[in-house]
């Protein structure tokens, strides 16, 4: 299957909203997914991304603003009219249709008479060539899940829509099917728009991930830069864990912000932190766990110079085969969670030991304090693009 890419494929959202009554399922939204790209709307239920991915489909009306896809603007289009398709959790086969002429069905609504080309094409690109005369419960769920995304693709679409397609599926196959999915959109080169409440699903497979909150995206980037340089609090806390610390700023050192916590000091690099870092302001602090070295208090001085360093005592600790979990009571913070690789692992790092935790300044990252979970935009937030 081969694709165009001038653009053709890209999905603009202009001032986008859908509100029900009082209620606000989606605030004003720009939005511009790349044509060819994989992107993924992250978040959990009742934020808004399903709504969002509805009105792309024409199965939801917006409230106000706008939807292009490429050059041409859907808005008032009814689903059959746009060029989408969409995949949903439930497969929604024909269960007395086998493989070949559930793909096929699509071309043969459309009356087109020579069909076997292009099916027998579509099945060997999601690898189930061998499988075309069997029937829906023969297969898998995964298998029928890549029958479903077979039965979309073979329709052309300019633009491929997926509603929480693993979601029915178990761990092992989820994680399968990440793979499998993000196969299938290099291949065919269109543009897959993913809508999932799984961050480490939307981390696998998409370039750029939308993280939404409360009918708004609070943050879009490309998963490495949404772990390492979250700016609200909901994002850091809802990719991963995040240890949060309340912090003063104290003075700028060059680059860096130099923060008082818990009577200790920490340096911030000026780059990672998207609060305005003035003398004297609060500052969130964010380390993540697996980023945190653990030194029990006899081995202090062995702490090596320029590292973040707090003081604190553990409180519990959990095995848990690849690393030690760590909870540690701070005067920075009452609750540290440390990831600690179980390599040469200290004995006396038990429940009631005094710890010393440092980490690599360069691993920190900050936001201003009020930057919650729920109000974490700034104004024009709502403004971005892939």
């Amino acid at each position: 299957m081969t694709t165009t890419t001038d653009g053709g494929g890209d999905v603009r959202l202009s001032g986008i909203s859908k509100t029900y009554g009082s209620f606000t399922a989606v605030h004003p939204l720009d939005l511009t997914v790349p044509q060819g790209s994989f992107f993924a709307l992250l978040g959990a239920s009742g934020c808004g991304k399903t709504t969002t991915l509805r009105m792309i489909a024409g199965l939801e009306e917006p409230s106000a603003g706008s939807v292009h896809l490429g050059d041409q603007e859907v808005t008032h289009l009814p689903p059959y009219k746009r060029p989408v398709n969409t995949v949903f959790q439930s497969y929604a086969l024909f269960p007395h249709l086998d493989i070949f002429e559930n793909v096929a069905f699509g071309l043969r609504r459309r009356g087109i008479k020579s069909v076997k080309k292009q099916v027998e094409e579509m099945l060997e690109l999601v690898q189930l060539g061998e499988q075309a005369r069997k029937k829906p419960h023969q297969l898998s769920g995964g298998q029928q899940q890549r029958v479903a995304v077979a039965r979309a693709l073979i329709n052309h679409p300019k633009v491929l829509l997926l509603d929480e397609p693993l979601g029915a599926l178990d761990l092992k196959l989820r994680r399968q099917m990440q793979l499998e999915l993000k196969r299938i959109q290099t291949e065919v080169g269109i543009t897959f728009v993913h809508v999932t409440h799984d961050q480490e699903e939307a981390m696998t497979m998409a370039d750029t991930v939308a993280v939404m909150n409360a009918g708004r995206v609070e943050q879009l980037g490309a998963p490495s830069d949404l772990y390492e340089n979250p700016t609200t609090t909901f994002v850091a806390n809802f990719l991963g864990t995040s240890n949060l610390i309340e912090a003063e700023v104290d003075t700028r050192s060059g680059d860096d912000i130099v923060l008082k916590a818990g009577g200790g000091k920490l340096v911030l690099p000026g780059a990672r932190c998207s609060a305005r870092a003035a003398a004297g302001g609060k500052v969130l602090v964010g380390v993540r766990p697996e980023k945190i070295s653990l030194a029990h208090a006899d081995e202090a001085g062995a702490v090596p110079e320029g590292r973040n360093r707090i003081t604190g005592r553990i409180t519990d600790s959990s095995f848990i085969g690849v690393s030690t979990q760590y909870v540690i009571d701070s005067p920075a913070c009452p609750k540290v969670e440390v990831y600690a690789q179980n390599i040469d692992r200290d004995t006396r790092l038990v429940p009631g030991a005094e710890v010393v935790l440092h980490w690599n300044p360069a691993h920190t990252f900050g936001f201003g304090a009020d930057r919650s979970a729920t109000t974490g935009t700034d104004a024009g937030a709502d403004e971005v693009a892939a």
